[in-house]
């Protein structure tokens, strides 16, 4: 399932010739990615996945579908030890947060965030994991 996730965005968000910006700190977008991340850790996937973009809720279509793609292709965010927002940038005409996580056994994992705004709010429509290569916390 998370092959199936990474070649969706892929498909939908070409990243490698996209033009970036630097954007400010969006506090609505940082605390609907700590509401989400506190949510899976709490083991409440029905929160977590009430945080999920449109285009993820058709893709997993219950809360039990999201949580096992999260626990087989993205444990690093259920429960992680440390969780730091770092740049937000705008890739593609997309908003991308990158997060720094610690999981449970101390290893370090950089992911993105594509935030999409809808009339509920700010909701998640993508992560990416990243190679995190040299990334300390």
């Amino acid at each position: 399932m998370r092959r199936l996730f990474a070649l969706l965005i892929a498909l939908s968000l070409p990243l490698t010739a996209a033009a970036q910006s630097a954007e400010p700190p969006n506090p609505p977008i940082r605390a609907t990615i700590q509401s989400q991340i506190d949510a899976m850790a709490a083991d409440d996937f029905a929160a977590a996945f009430s945080h999920a973009a449109p285009n993820i809720k058709g893709m997993f279509g219950t809360a039990d579908r999201f949580e096992m793609m999260v626990r087989q292709g993205y444990p690093m965010v259920v429960a992680p030890r440390e969780v730091r927002m770092l740049e937000l940038r705008t890739v593609a005409g997309n908003l991308w947060q990158r997060v720094l996580m610690v999981d449970g056994a101390g290893a370090t994992h950089l992911l993105d965030y594509m935030m999409v705004q809808t009339p509920e709010g700010w909701q998640i429509g993508a992560v990416q994991l990243l190679p995190s290569q040299g990334v300390a916390a």
